[in-house]
């Protein structure tokens, strides 16, 4: 169940920014977004740290204005405690499916959310 509150349109706008080429292209931009505990567990399986995708963002999938879109849809989101928010979604990007799930928590006097933790888990073809 979707629980429409600001803290998760404003996760929803943070997830939506990380899509974003000129987002992902820019460290400083994706330095703001993601959580300094950041840990994400791939697609492909591989995890990544905070500053393993601080390196890697600007030259994976869907950072090029010219190149393929990530395509997000059937988002829902969850106030899981103040400061914490628990999203899922699904991308597709150039045919490829995934199910996505995200943790964003806002700390102290923080004025923006940021992503703690993401998981990605490819969608075999011709799956529901």
């Amino acid at each position: 169940m979707s629980q429409e509150s600001d803290e998760v349109r404003e996760a929803i706008a943070g997830e939506l920014r990380l899509m974003d080429p000129s987002v992902r292209s820019s460290r400083s931009l994706v330095r703001q977004l993601l959580d300094p505990d950041f840990t994400e567990v791939g697609a492909s399986g591989r995890r990544w740290t905070y500053d393993e995708m601080l390196a890697a963002m600007p030259e994976m999938d869907g950072a090029a204005e010219s190149g393929p879109r990530y395509e997000p849809s059937t988002f829902t989101g969850v106030l899981l405690a103040p400061g914490l928010v628990h999203l899922t979604y699904e991308t597709t990007l150039e045919g490829n499916r995934a199910r996505r799930s995200s943790l964003w928590r806002k700390q102290g006097t923080a004025t923006m959310w940021q992503m703690y933790y993401h998981q990605a888990t490819p969608i075999p073809p011709g799956s529901k």
